[in-house]
C-alpha cells in the first residue's frame, strides 16, 4: 500500500517539527562562523559542502548573469519571461491594494505609510531539482513591492535559474546554498550586502538558518519539505488525485502527500492509479519514498475532512469535491478550489506565490507576497494636543512614569 491508512483520531500525531534539533545546532555553527568571519568563512563552507570548486567565483554580476542565461534555449527563456510577467502582474495588483492611511484623530491627524524594506535576499534551491520558479516567486515579488536591492542565492545555479534571476532584474547572484548562504544574505559577506529580509524555500539547513537569523532580519516563514492535502469526495477523478499526490511526492523524499476522502472506494482507486503512474515516472524513487511519509484517511463527511485539514494546516490544500466553495477550511498556505485548479499551476506562475508555510505554520503565517517586504510605518501630527494632555499624564502616572507625564504637560 502506497499511502498508509490511518484513523481520523491519529492525524494529530502525524505532525512533524519544522527543524530537527541536531540540524539547528549544526547550522548555528555555520551561521555564526559566516557572521564572524564573513567572506572567508562563506567560501570555506561553500567549498567544503560542494557548492563551489576551489577558487570559483562566489558571486555573479547582472552582466554575468545575463551572459550565462543565454545558454538556455530561446523557447525556455520565453517561458520564464511569461511566468515572470504573471507573477509580477499579480504581485503588483497586491501592492496597489495596499493604501497609505491619513485620518483625523483627536488633536490632529495620524496614519501610516506603506513602505518596502530597502534590501532583500532571496533563496532558490539548487539541489536535486533546481527551482528557477522559486527565483521568480521571490525576487520578482520583492521588486514589485518596491525593494531597491535584491540578491539571489542558489547553489550551482543552472542557466534556467540565471534566466529567472535576469528576468527579475536582481543585483547579483550568490552561487552558494545552505545555512552559509542564509548567513551571508543576513549579515553580509564580501560583495553580498546584509539584507533587511531573507526569504525563499529550502532544505532543513536553509530553514534552520532562517530560524537562527530571524529577529536580526525579517524572514518570510520556516518553509520545510513540501506538503499537499487533497480533500476528495465521490466526484473526484482517482487518476487526477493520484497525479496531484505524485506531483508533490516527487519534490523531495521528505515531502508529504495526504488524502482525506469521504468515499471509501476512492482509496483503492487512488492506490491503483499510484501504482500505474509510478511505473513510468522518471522520479519514481523520490516519489515512492515521499509516499511513505503520507497517509490516507476515510472521513465520515466533508465537515470532518475540513476539520482534519485545519488540524494539519497544510502548505497546499486541493479541494476536489462537488461543491468546493462550500467547504469550511481555514488553515492552509495556498488553496486550490476545484479539481481544475491544479496546485502545480500555482507552482508555475498562475499568479499567486508558491512560497508557502509548511509544518503546520500556516496557522500563524501566510505565504510569501509583497506584504513580506512591506512595513506600515505609522505617523502622528498634532496641531492642538490640549485635549490629550490630561489623559496622557494620568495614564503615565498610573505606570509610575513621571517624565512621560511632564513631557505631555509641557504642551499646555
Amino acid at each position: 500500500m502506497r499511502l498508509r491508512r490511518i484513523e481520523p483520531s491519529q492525524v494529530a500525531s502525524q505532525n512533524r517539527p519544522a527543524v530537527p534539533s541536531e540540524v539547528l545546532s549544526a547550522s548555528a555553527q555555520i551561521v555564526e562562523d559566516v557572521r564572524d568571519r564573513g567572506e572567508a568563512a562563506l567560501r570555506e563552507h561553500a567549498e567544503r559542502l560542494g557548492d563551489l570548486e576551489p577558487g570559483a567565483p562566489l558571486t555573479l554580476s547582472p552582466t554575468e548573469v545575463a551572459e550565462r542565461a543565454t545558454i538556455l534555449p530561446p523557447s525556455d527563456r520565453e517561458v520564464i519571461d511569461r511566468v515572470a510577467a504573471r507573477v509580477r502582474e499579480f504581485a503588483s495588483a497586491q501592492r496597489r491594494s495596499l493604501a497609505d492611511l491619513d485620518v483625523a484623530v483627536l488633536g490632529g491627524r495620524a496614519g501610516h505609510r506603506v513602505a518596502p524594506v530597502e534590501s532583500a535576499g532571496c533563496y532558490a534551491p539548487g539541489g536535486r531539482y533546481p527551482l528557477p520558479s522559486s527565483a521568480l516567486m521571490t525576487a520578482v515579488t520583492a521588486r514589485a513591492a518596491g525593494v531597491e536591492t535584491v540578491w539571489l542565492a542558489s547553489p550551482r545555479p543552472t542557466a534556467a535559474t540565471l534566466a529567472a534571476a535576469h528576468a527579475a532584474a536582481v543585483d547579483g547572484v550568490l552561487c552558494v546554498g545552505g545555512a552559509q548562504a542564509i548567513a551571508a544574505l543576513a549579515y553580509g559577506a564580501g560583495p553580498v550586502p546584509a539584507c533587511a529580509a531573507v526569504v525563499g524555500p529550502g532544505n532543513v539547513w536553509v530553514t534552520a538558518a532562517k530560524r537562527l537569523v530571524n529577529g536580526d532580519v525579517a524572514i518570510d516563514m520556516l518553509a520545510g519539505p513540501s506538503e499537499l492535502v487533497v480533500i476528495a469526495d465521490e466526484t473526484a477523478n482517482p487518476g487526477t488525485v493520484a497525479a496531484d499526490l505524485l506531483a508533490q511526492a516527487e519534490h523531495d523524499t521528505e515531502a508529504r502527500p495526504i488524502l482525506l476522502t469521504t468515499h471509501a472506494p476512492l482509496q483503492d482507486e487512488v492506490e491503483r492509479e499510484l501504482d500505474f503512474q509510478l511505473a513510468s515516472l522518471p522520479t519514481r524513487a523520490t516519489a515512492e519514498a515521499a509516499l511513505a511519509n503520507g497517509f490516507s484517511v476515510l472521513c465520515v463527511d466533508l465537515d470532518q475532512a475540513a476539520a482534519l485539514s485545519d488540524l494539519i494546516a497544510p502548505e497546499h490544500l486541493q479541494l476536489s469535491t462537488r461543491d468546493p466553495r462550500r467547504l469550511r477550511v481555514r488553515q492552509y498556505g495556498g488553496l486550490f478550489v476545484g479539481e481544475t485548479s491544479a496546485e502545480v499551476m500555482g507552482d508555475y506562475g498562475a499568479g499567486p506565490n508558491h512560497t508557502l508555510p509548511t509544518g503546520g505554520t500556516a496557522r500563524t503565517t501566510a505565504g510569501l507576497s509583497v506584504l513580506t517586504f512591506l512595513r506600515a510605518q505609522t505617523w502622528l501630527e498634532l496641531s492642538d494636543p490640549s485635549a490629550l494632555i490630561a489623559d496622557t499624564a494620568a495614564l503615565a502616572r498610573m505606570e509610575g512614569l513621571e517624565a512621560h507625564a511632564r513631557a505631555a504637560e509641557r504642551r499646555r
